[in-house]
């Protein structure tokens, strides 16, 4: 029976419109049957997510013509949510079910209106982690930390000399050094700087928040946040932060586990009025934390106080967006309560209606289940976008050698997943502070044996490292022209190498880099903003002889995107043509030769 029907949701033709929909939206299903059993009707059966019970569809049957008959209904779901369908079969055999592979197809529904900020749609996300950036000259900005303030360019500190790492080596990074490289990053192309976490803590990293209304000394004070802000702004350029509030440290005024700070700390008393916040399971010092680190205690999702702290009138989310700041990234959004992240948006969205939320999501956001539960991220009262992770991974891949399939069918099931105005927004990254660094991933160079310190010291050779920036810039164009917007860890366009963390979080190095890499992106970037319109467009692709073809299309303009990871040089058939964007070069010929490990991006006449 399964081979005799066919099903394609990502076929217009078989369901329009194409993937997610507003609530109230009328949907066109049809699905085609060939000769070999006798069907007397065909139900649609839609069944939200957790419920056993569907919405069940009569289709018609609306004409057979050879072999084959169609069947369509056209019908609506008012209430937003996640979905699964699939098709049953009467027959003269019994009832037969049409899913796909086991599983029933997916379908989000979102609420009427959800709409996501405009003005981050075709811009271009630099992540910097602000330690490592650079340095500015700021007499305000100053070391109060209990670890060692290293010269710009040394190595990272993979541990220290009793065996523990505990991430207290400081370079001195600050709000400074960012302003004196905002005509550098708009040369990028850059709207959108996502800064990690720029509030007071011990660490390096700061993701053990010591005080969240409180800038560290280290990367300067409010007044030059506020500069930074407005300096980035009249550039064209956003600021987005890290929101880390699924953990404290356990060195912060809430927790107070040294005496580092003024306050009652929970730590220290169960008087203290931040007592609630925290789970201890033999007080003092056996309580939850994240993944067992004991310097990150977990917040309580019973901590009403913290909440409020964060999300309420006059709270933390409610200053820094006042101040300008016009997104916030939430850190391991999938252990925050559903409720907090509502909260979260209401805070943000009250105070500036288009700011930008994202969220930390390493899987398909739209069906994620975290803590055996699913998590909802694109109904329209959460998030805006999440970072994209599947792309990551499906962008590394190939261009590691991988599939050009699997990359299609990476892409398009996250296409069809997510709302358009959900994807428009996501962040798609290559690399970030929590993995290795993109340009070491792609030398394809096996680590697996080794020790951190080998990989601390290690540096690709002359012909390693033509390969891996090879693959970079062909990684790079992919992440540049697929729907989302692409984000640049820092450094990247620089040629920076590293493995895992702390690898991947070195100073850059100002005095030189590799400028045919920096060339490539700033092509990248100025590729990006002039033709914006088209690369939020329509995506689909066309692969042939092996290349992968992404290509995105709006109007009459086409974008092809394509890449060569072989080690043979293929023929690309590039009828309509009009240039070689990345070159510049006008196209005559009616076909080009893509070589091994390269990628070019076409303009084409629709």
């Amino acid at each position: 029976m399964q081979n005799l029907i066919y099903f394609d949701s990502k076929n217009p033709h078989c369901k329009s419109p194409f993937g997610c929909v507003e609530e109230g939206t009328e949907m066109t299903f049809r699905i085609f049957a060939k000769d070999g059993v006798y069907i007397h009707g065909v139900d649609l059966q839609i069944f939200e997510d957790g419920e056993s019970s569907p919405h069940t569809f009569a289709m018609s049957f609306v004409c057979k013509r050879g072999d084959e008959s169609e069947f369509c209904v056209k019908c609506s779901l008012d209430k937003a949510g996640l979905y699964w369908y699939k098709f049953v079969f009467h027959t003269e055999k019994g009832d037969v079910g049409k899913d796909l592979d086991g599983k029933a197809y997916q379908l989000t529904v979102y609420q009427k209106g959800y709409a996501t900020p405009d003005w981050a749609k075709g811009g271009v996300i630099y992540h910097i982690f602000v330690d490592r950036f650079c340095k500015g000259k700021d007499e305000k900005a100053v070391f109060d930390k209990k670890g060692v303030l290293k010269e710009w360019g040394e190595e990272v500190t993979i541990v220290d000399s009793d065996g523990v790492f505990r991430a207290n080596d400081f370079y001195g990074g600050n709000f400074q050094g960012i302003i004196d490289k905002l005509d550098y990053l708009k040369g990028l192309g850059v709207t959108l700087l996502y800064l990690s976490p720029i509030f007071k803590s011990s660490s390096n990293h700061r993701y053990d928040t010591g005080d969240y209304g409180q800038i560290d000394p280290l990367l300067g004070d409010e007044d030059k946040f506020a500069e930074l802000i407005a300096k980035a702004k009249s550039k064209g350029i956003e600021i987005m932060l890290d929101g880390v509030f699924n953990h404290t440290g356990a060195d912060s005024k809430y927790f107070n586990k040294f005496g580092s700070y003024p306050t009652l700390g929970a730590y220290q008393s169960k008087e203290s009025e931040y007592y609630d916040w925290f789970d201890f399971y033999n007080f003092p010092d056996e309580y939850h934390c994240w993944w067992g680190i004991t310097v990150t205690p977990t917040v309580s999702q019973r901590a009403v106080g913290f909440r409020k702290m964060i999300a309420g009138k006059d709270g933390i989310i409610e200053k820094w967006t006042k101040m300008g700041v016009k997104g916030w990234r939430l850190d391991v959004v999938d252990e925050l309560s559903e409720d907090f992240v509502k909260d979260i948006r209401s805070a943000v969205k009250k105070r500036d209606s288009q700011a930008l939320l994202i969220g930390e999501v390493w899987e398909d956001a739209s069906n994620k289940i975290a803590y055996s539960f699913r998590r909802r991220y694109f109904q329209g009262e959460e998030l805006d976008g999440v970072m994209n992770y599947p792309f990551k991974e499906a962008t590394l891949a190939f261009a590691l050698g991988g599939n050009a399939r699997d990359f299609e069918n990476t892409v398009s099931a996250i296409v069809e997943n997510y709302p358009r105005q959900s994807l428009a927004v996501t962040m798609n990254l290559i690399d970030s502070h929590d993995t290795a660094r993109a340009l070491s991933v792609l030398s394809g160079i096996d680590m697996s044996g080794t020790d951190k310190a080998y990989r601390r010291d290690f540096r690709m050779n002359a012909d390693s490292y033509a390969l891996a920036k090879k693959r970079l810039a062909l990684a790079a164009a992919l992440q540049f022209t697929l729907p989302g917007i692409p984000s640049i860890f820092y450094g990247d366009e620089r040629g920076i190498q590293g493995y895992e963390d702390p690898l991947c979080r070195r100073t850059i190095d100002w005095s030189g880099c590799d400028s045919e890499l920096l060339a490539h992106y700033k092509r990248l970037g100025q590729i990006r903003k002039k033709y914006s319109d088209v690369l939020l467009g329509e995506t689909f692709f066309e692969s042939q002889d092996g290349l992968l073809a992404l290509c995105r299309k709006s109007g009459k303009k086409i974008i092809k995107t394509i890449a060569n990871n072989t080690d043979c040089v293929k023929t690309y058939r590039c009828l309509g043509v009009e240039r070689e964007l990345l070159s510049g070069e006008k196209i005559l010929t009616k076909s080009v030769e893509i070589y091994p490990n390269e990628v070019k991006i076409f303009l084409v006449k629709a």
